[in-house]
């Protein structure tokens, strides 16, 4: 066959996998609990009763809607089926680990794609106007496959229990969350947090919503993409090559 045939080929693979984890995984209560309505809660948490403005509050809610659906599910996905004795019988069929792996990326990026529109919607029902429409739109689509290539990243260690996953991935998700600009703007951080901040995928995301929402950025709206696009390919190559060495391990 082919290469790009087969190329094409895997690919379809892949959708079929994430229609599988959409049906089976996203319509489960907890991905709805700790992938909408905690971050939902934990924001208004910080900024009820601060007397701020709509523009400066959406930004970082959809960040945060945003990170955390994009990352729900996607870490779990493989000990999940691990533990069930799923992945076994998948990895016998004519696919790759990296076709499985991509698969359960695409349905964590369609899932904080869609429910990303949320509070997008809000906004501009509550009268937001987005000066950049198509680099916000680009960033918003960036910024979902970045985050849900590292949803994978979290599962690479071999094991099959999904609730040491899910604490390896709640070590590093919370305190991203802190250090990306959300409740503080850039601007206002010391020296030291904005270093800090720059180690998050999240950072840039919420910088360029300030700048499409709020018509201010604390970097260049290029230096924002391209940091995402860094950080996605970086995910991505960890994820499907140490995947590779870890999958075969669990069954």
């Amino acid at each position: 066959m082919p290469e790009t045939a087969l190329v094409r080929e895997q690919m379809r693979r892949s959708l079929v996998i994430a229609r599988k984890d959409i049906r089976i995984y996203y319509s489960k209560g907890p991905v709805i609990i700790f992938g909408v309505l905690f971050p939902v809660f934990l924001f208004l948490s910080f900024t009820i009763g601060r007397h701020l403005s709509v523009d400066f509050m959406i930004p970082g809610l959809l960040g945060m809607v945003l990170f955390f659906t994009a990352t729900s599910i996607s870490p779990i996905v493989v000990p999940w089926e691990a533990q069930a004795k799923t992945l076994e019988r998948l990895m016998s069929c004519p696919v790759r680990i990296e076709t499985i792996i991509v698969g359960d990326i695409l349905a964590s990026f369609a899932f904080g794609l869609g429910i990303s529109l949320v509070p997008i919607i809000l906004g501009l029902f509550l009268g937001i106007t987005v000066a950049s429409p198509l680099i916000f739109a680009i960033a918003v689509i960036l910024a979902a496959l970045c985050f849900a290539s590292l949803g994978p990243v979290f599962s690479i260690p071999p094991t099959n229990l999904p609730a040491t996953i899910n604490m390896i991935a709640s070590v590093v998700k919370f305190p991203v969350v802190f250090i990306s600009g959300i409740f503080i703007p850039l601007d206002e951080l010391p020296a030291w947090g904005q270093a800090v901040a720059y180690i998050s995928p999240l950072t840039y995301f919420t910088d360029i919503a300030r700048y499409s929402i709020q018509g201010r950025g604390h970097l260049p709206v290029a230096v924002d993409l391209l940091a995402l696009l860094a950080f996605t390919s970086l995910f991505l190559v960890v994820a499907l090559k140490l995947h590779q060495k870890t999958m075969p391990r669990r069954i």
